[in-house]
């Protein structure tokens, strides 16, 4: 059974809930998938991403067909679970509860409880995808995407090197992306560079629960990385 045949089944069993809300859903894959972490991590990456996004739209107030492709991207949902995706989609944005309490909820559900956590912050990484993906990231989605970074305790350093990756900062951009000062020794931006390509391996990113797809996601990483270390490289190899 594949995880969406699985989650296809979750989202009904907690559809058919009386309220539904996000405690439903979150203490639903907690219990359903107890004997078995690694669907579990799966699943949970899978719920936040899907019940965030559609927080993100609410908020923004608009969802555009640019956005339902971006988000197509990121799960290639087969049709027979279009349907259950669709209905999880529409509990969290109907939920009276506000996204700050979805994001902290997933936040327990997905992270690692330390700050700066990898699953939490390619989530939101996830989130800047669809949010860009008509051409700009709207003001209402800034904010949005900003609080919930600070939920997930992503610091504002961390912050601007994820957002560096989806929206051009001007001549810091790759030291910002890299998330080290300028001036640093080489040797030293070397070293931050080698982690972050290790850290971004698409081994790694599986071994989190992130879906096959999103892999395609996280080359923009990659490639997001090394233009800022040849970038660097470059400019320090002519001064």
């Amino acid at each position: 059974m594949s995880i969406w045949d699985r989650l296809g089944d979750f989202i009904a069993r907690v559809s058919s809930s009386a309220s539904s809300g996000v405690a439903d859903v979150v203490e639903a894959v907690r219990t359903v998938f107890s004997g078995d972490p690694d669907l579990r991590r799966r699943v949970a990456f899978s719920v936040a991403m899907i019940a965030l996004s559609a927080k993100m739209a609410k908020a923004d107030g608009i969802v555009t067909q640019d956005e339902v492709r971006a988000f197509q991207e990121i799960f290639e949902v087969p049709p027979s679970e279009t349907r259950n995706v669709a209905r999880l989609y529409d509990i969290a944005q109907q939920d009276v509860a506000g996204f700050e309490i979805y994001a902290q909820r997933m936040a327990q559900l997905c992270g690692s409880g330390h700050a700066n956590c990898m699953m939490l912050e390619d989530i939101l990484d996830g989130l800047f995808h669809i949010a860009k993906a008509d051409g700009l990231i709207h003001e209402r989605e800034g904010q949005f995407l900003h609080r919930i970074a600070e939920i997930f305790r992503i610091d504002e350093a961390h912050y601007e090197a994820i957002l560096s990756r989806h929206v051009n900062l001007g001549a810091a951009d790759p030291y910002v992306v890299l998330g080290i000062e300028r001036g640093k020794p080489f040797e030293e931006i070397r070293k931050r560079y080698r982690k972050l390509i290790s850290d971004n391996h698409p081994d790694r990113l599986i071994a989190r629960g992130l879906p096959q797809e999103f892999i395609k996601i996280a080359t923009t990483r990659v490639a997001a990385i090394n233009a800022a270390y040849e970038m660097i490289e470059r400019g320090l190899r002519h001064a």
